[in-house]
């Protein structure tokens, strides 16, 4: 380490002592300069570890003109640690490889080396694919954004979220983290399993002049992660336990209000509830294996009877997988034997 990084890490400590003796938990080093990858302008990332809010007395922006570097002292609390930990992005560095210069408390510096073994383990199992989704998530609603707005420079940002949302998806999918600076992250995508074209379009994005273009590499972008990431999932047969009362819904919730709208001539209502029917189909199929039903692909605005005889040709065909189930359709000839049966 070089004497200036030396001299702000003695400075910090030296400040510490005068101003929030108590706050202070330890010290430790990450980013280019613990990884060797400084250059001869890389400011210090230190981890300043505090107890209590005291310990922000030791923050503090910078810049040290006679090298022409800017500094920024920045506190961290255990509870942020805790929170890497648990792995909702893919920026771990900090509290993973952080090199310990100084430790003032060593309950905490125990701590954050169990934090790092919980942070591995995590890497390691299935729940982390939890966090994939939720980066996914994130990085649509970044496209999400990029189509409302026709600011070129709005659409710019958005794309930079659907970068770093997808970096932390593949990341974390491999159950790896990255290591180095933002210089690096090509290197560092380089060992993970990935198509070139994921690359080829990363790049692609800064080169882009225009909205409709970053939009179309935002796009390919989120849909090759998406692909990329996709886990096959066991479906359940069906049985009583997991579509038991189904039929009965679907029929009561939204068949009769979709013969109404062909009554009325009412496009919008025969829309929605065709989308409704097919948002509780798509939910069952997330689990069971009900066969894969797309109602909306046939769904005709023109003539909203045939809306009727499709949405009744699949409640005949989940009849049949009711069937299969073992599972009758509660029928009653009128509210006097449906009052005799539910009572009895």
């Amino acid at each position: 380490m070089n004497t200036v990084n030396q001299r702000i890490i003695d400075a910090v400590i030296a400040r510490a002592e005068k101003v929030c003796p108590d706050s202070l938990e330890l010290i430790g080093v990450y980013g280019s300069v613990a990884t060797g990858d400084e250059y001869a302008k890389s400011d210090l990332d230190l981890l300043i570890l505090i107890r209590d809010d005291e310990g922000f007395r030791l923050g503090m922006g910078m810049i040290l003109e006679d090298i022409g570097i800017g500094y920024d002292i920045y506190c961290t609390r255990m509870e942020w640690l805790r929170g890497d930990a648990e792995c909702h992005h893919a920026q771990l560095s900090k509290l993973m490889d952080s090199q310990i210069v100084y430790i003032k408390n060593q309950e905490a510096y125990e701590e954050l080396l169990k934090l790092r073994e919980q942070a591995k383990a995590f890497l390691r199992s299935d729940d982390r694919f939890e966090r994939v989704e939720e980066q996914i998530k994130q990085a649509k609603q970044y496209f999400a954004e990029a189509c409302l707005t026709d600011k070129l420079s709005r659409v710019r940002m958005n794309a930079c979220g659907v970068i770093v949302s997808l970096l932390s998806a593949v990341m974390l999918y491999h159950g790896d983290y990255f290591r180095r600076g933002t210089k690096r992250t090509f290197d560092e995508l380089a060992r993970l399993p990935l198509d070139k074209c994921f690359s080829d379009d990363l790049r692609a994005i800064p080169l882009c002049e225009d909205a409709d273009g970053l939009r179309r590499l935002m796009r390919s972008l989120i849909n090759y992660v998406t692909a990329h990431t996709a886990r096959e999932k066991t479906l359940a047969q069906p049985c009583a336990d997991n579509i038991s009362g189904t039929y009965e819904e679907i029929c009561s919730n939204w068949r009769n209000k979709v013969e109404e709208a062909a009554d009325n001539a009412d496009a919008y209502s025969s829309f929605m509830n065709m989308c409704f029917l097919q948002n509780m189909i798509d939910d069952i199929a997330q689990d069971v294996d009900i066969g894969s039903v797309d109602l909306m692909e046939n769904y005709d605005p023109d003539c909203l009877r045939n809306n009727v005889l499709l949405y009744d040709r699949f409640l005949a065909g989940y009849e049949t997988v009711y069937e299969k189930a073992g599972i009758r359709v509660n029928r009653f000839a009128d509210v006097d034997q449906f009052f005799k049966s539910y009572t009895e």
